[in-house]
């Protein structure tokens, strides 16, 4: 038996061993494919590299020439678009200043005029009040004695006074609806 037993398990090594190596040459098959496939996407990958290179190098020099060609125009344009935009900035501010100093000229001398034309009228109210009491004072006077020189002459003139006759109306006799 310990020969059965021995040849079994020769025999059980041997299948072993064998199976062992249909299995490495199955995988050294799949790796063979793999190896196979994998060279062959590279090539196809290198192919479509080198057809993306052919048209896209040309577009990325011409980008390149421009931007270099551009470049120092663009600089040039945001320099002198700062350099305009600080000039306007600096003019703004002087222009306002001068727009509140000439204001505040303005206010000072519109106070002035209207304090002068104040102080005028006001002179020429107090002269003519002046010379209304000055001049209405000798006028009374005046027709006072104007009226007691025409009732003396009218008197020595007619002796007796004459009564006065009949009051004249005012207004006419057509007028009586125009009544207010």
């Amino acid at each position: 038996m310990a020969k059965v037993n021995n040849l079994n398990n020769e025999t059980l090594l041997l299948i072993f061993v064998a199976c062992t190596g249909a299995a490495v040459l199955m995988q050294a098959f799949v790796l063979l494919a793999m190896l196979i496939t994998a060279r062959k996407a590279l090539k196809i990958a290198q192919e479509q590299i080198e057809e993306l290179r052919t048209h896209v190098l040309p577009v990325v020099k011409d980008t390149k020439e421009l931007l270099s060609t551009v470049g120092p125009k663009i600089e040039m344009v945001a320099s002198d678009f700062a350099a305009l935009t600080h000039g306007l900035r600096t003019h703004g501010i002087k222009l306002e200043q001068s727009a509140s100093d000439i204001l505040e000229r303005v206010n000072r001398q519109s106070n002035r005029v209207d304090t002068m034309l104040t102080n005028a009228l006001d002179t020429i109210d107090r002269a003519g009040a002046v010379v209304a009491d000055v001049l209405s004072v000798p006028i009374r006077q005046l027709a006072g004695v104007a009226a007691f020189a025409r009732a003396a002459i009218g008197t020595l003139r007619g002796g007796a006074s004459r009564p006065q006759s009949e009051p004249q109306p005012t207004h006419s006799p057509a007028d009586k609806d125009l009544f207010v």
